[in-house]
């Protein structure tokens, strides 16, 4: 980051800097625990995740009032004016990043004592697995402002959208396979998608911080996999408080 003639803006920039890396933390780990959950059926935890969600909403308050109150002291222009903005836009990501982990969790709630096949979680693990692998990178590429790492994330989403896509495949085989496993698997569909949405907001970042470092739009189309996106369709469901 360079040096401004008025310390205390380095300053500024530098505390939203912080405070987004703090956000990520806190994202990261609902993601994680809300995983942990979802394989051990531990609702304790699962409960947890849903608790803590406020505490990322509050973070990603606090960012975009910090960000507004540094435009108006400061009135920066051109690449600081950048900083702030993608600041926000990226707390707006982390925000929506807690929101799936919550989801899952809820999940684990539904589902309770439910039959669970064994196969079928593992393959949600390693899902989390990757978006989490992801997101993580995405995070230090925008600290560090590693355009290179920015956008090895961004090509990477397509990677994900086949993982998504061969464990859809499996649960909907299971499905016909045991129709007694419906419900369960139902909500197995969701914990999928909404952990394919992660890596999603872990693309988005990365898209944010290329423009932040580079002050260019990425021009190409995103990569994904053809068939997430009529998946994606025929899941799509309101945004969940």
């Amino acid at each position: 980051m360079s040096q401004h003639t008025v310390a205390s803006f380095d300053s500024d920039l530098k505390v939203l800097d912080s405070m987004i890396g703090d956000m990520g933390d806190s994202a990261r780990r609902a993601l994680s625990d809300s995983t942990k959950a979802l394989i051990s059926r531990d609702l304790v935890l699962a409960q947890h995740v849903i608790a803590a969600d406020r505490a990322i909403d509050v973070l990603q308050h606090d960012i975009e009032e910090r960000a507004v109150q540094t435009i108006a002291r400061r009135q920066p222009m051109a690449v600081d004016l950048r900083e702030i903005v993608s600041a926000m836009r990226i707390a707006n990501d982390l925000e929506r990043v807690g929101d799936l982990a919550k989801n899952v969790a809820k999940r684990v709630v539904a589902i309770g004592d439910q039959r669970s096949p064994v196969t079928l979680a593992a393959g949600l693990e390693s899902l989390s697995l990757r978006v989490g692998e992801q997101l993580g990178t995405v995070l230090n590429a925008y600290r560090n402002r590693d355009a290179a790492a920015a956008m090895a994330v961004w090509e990477a989403d397509g990677a994900i959208d086949v993982l998504f896509t061969s464990l859809f495949r499996e649960l909907l085989t299971y499905m016909m396979e045991d129709p007694r496993s419906i419900g369960y698997c139902t909500h197995l569909l969701f914990c999928a998608k909404n952990l394919e949405r992660v890596g999603d907001h872990a693309t988005n970042i990365a898209e944010t911080a290329h423009f932040v470092i580079t002050g260019q739009v990425i021009a190409m189309e995103r990569p994904k996999a053809d068939e997430s996106i009529a998946i994606d369709t025929a899941m799509r469901s309101p945004r969940a408080s």
